[in-house]
């Protein structure tokens, strides 16, 4: 398999993802602005996962793009991290529709948690494949902001029990970490390619 039948394969995962996502948002019975009110928690959580899937989206784009080879364990890999991001829509639809509950969000910043642990295993999986100098290695280096968002979902998991806007706060400054794509590897692959085209 190349690693366009891999990109294509999640890309359209997650087109899907995000029209299912968008389908949760009923329109009211009222035909008043003052109708749209009582949507809002599911219109702020539907915007917030539409935020980490393409944070995941762009992310996965730059992941894959430094792949020279694909192996069994980098497939399973990644679709283990598509089935984590497929739960979003149902935790996005429960955590809006309950207002932002204490068990809803414990469960929403849960799912946040494995989707990063298996996107950090499927970056390892690529990692072992390419070897410790490859360019993506030297690209990602010790990946700080991705222990820092780990750390981030587990207050927000503890906190959603007591004050659950509070970790809604925490879920939205992780996605903020995140909404600056992470270039390190696009500008590790493209040092990369001007160094082959200076060596021909």
């Amino acid at each position: 398999m190349g690693r366009g039948r891999l990109e294509a394969f999640s890309d359209g995962v997650l087109a899907i993802i995000i029209t299912i996502m968008v389908l949760e948002l009923k329109t009211p019975a009222q035909h008043s602005l003052a109708a749209l009110h009582a949507l809002w928690p599911t219109f702020v959580g539907y915007a917030l996962s539409f935020v980490y899937v393409g944070i995941y989206w762009n992310n996965h784009h730059h992941l894959v793009h430094a792949l020279r080879r694909i192996n069994g364990q980098i497939m399973w890999a990644n679709l283990h991290l598509l089935f984590w991001l497929s739960l979003f829509p149902f935790m996005t639809a429960w955590a809006g529709q309950s207002g932002f509950a204490a068990g809803p969000m414990a469960l929403y910043g849960a799912v946040l948690f494995l989707a990063g642990m298996a996107y950090q295993l499927l970056q390892r999986c690529i990692l072992a494949s390419e070897g410790c100098d490859s360019v993506l290695a030297r690209a990602v280096g010790r990946d700080g902001k991705g222990v820092v968002s780990q750390i981030l979902y587990l207050l927000g998991i503890c906190l959603a029990w007591y004050w659950p806007w509070a970790s809604g706060l925490l879920y939205s400054v992780v996605a903020l970490i995140w909404l600056v794509p992470d270039r390190r590897i696009a500008r590790a692959l493209a040092r990369a390619d001007l160094s082959d085209q200076a060596g021909k």
